[in-house]
């Protein structure tokens, strides 16, 4: 494994994205266990794109481009769904401490949509695992999968940092009904401009 993998790996996990903004909504409305709950739930949507990249399936979304646009419109209407429900529930980004945490299924749930229905990863997994692993590696398949994990686990380390950091601040914003409106509509509007993105960006 080299150095040049491990940065690059660290810039593209730390980057905020989907998956971080779940991750901080998550820390935020429910607390610690929550966010790495989530954390954990947006590192395990990324097995689907490992596994497509290893058994080919992303050569067929890089070279298809219905198959792509499928896929990465479907992911743009998940997005704009997480803003309206963010948006409309009150509760979505809610701070109390007397009530029941949301059951980890359906937050790992959410976490595994946001990443699984984003055909940019399966790309970027296309494009960045091969530069690592030489063609002519008796066990690139392997060590493709090595890559992976380390991947993963740069994800879920990052996000969960990203989650507990946020789950750090909750009783300061506990007392602030405003500052809770004013989280609550950034997030919404973090996941429609993500929508926006991946709609307009090309293969």
């Amino acid at each position: 494994m080299s150095l040049a993998f491990l940065l690059t790996t660290l810039v593209i996990v730390a980057t905020p994205g989907t998956g971080v903004v779940y991750t901080l909504a998550a820390g935020l409305s429910q607390g610690r266990r929550a966010s790495v709950v989530a954390a954990f739930g947006c590192t395990l949507g990324i097995v689907p794109h490992v596994v497509a990249t290893v058994t080919g399936v992303a050569a067929l979304l890089n070279a298809s481009a219905t198959a792509f646009q499928v896929l990465k419109y479907a992911g743009v209407a998940y997005l704009l769904y997480m803003a309206w429900a963010t948006a409309r529930d009150k509760e979505a980004i809610a701070v109390d401490e007397k009530a029941a945490p949301r059951p980890a299924a359906r937050v790992i749930g959410r976490a595994v949509l946001v990443n699984l229905l984003n055909p940019k990863l399966t790309v970027f997994f296309f494009a960045f695992l091969p530069q690592f692993v030489s063609p002519d590696e008796p066990h690139a398949v392997v060590r493709m999968l090595g890559l992976s994990g380390v991947f993963m686990l740069a994800t879920f380390v990052v996000f969960a940092a990203y989650g507990v950091l946020a789950a750090s601040v909750r009783g300061h914003v506990t007392s602030r009904p405003r500052v809770m409106t004013w989280l609550r509509r950034s997030f919404a509007g973090s996941f429609v401009a993500l929508g926006a993105k991946l709609a307009l960006t090309a293969r």
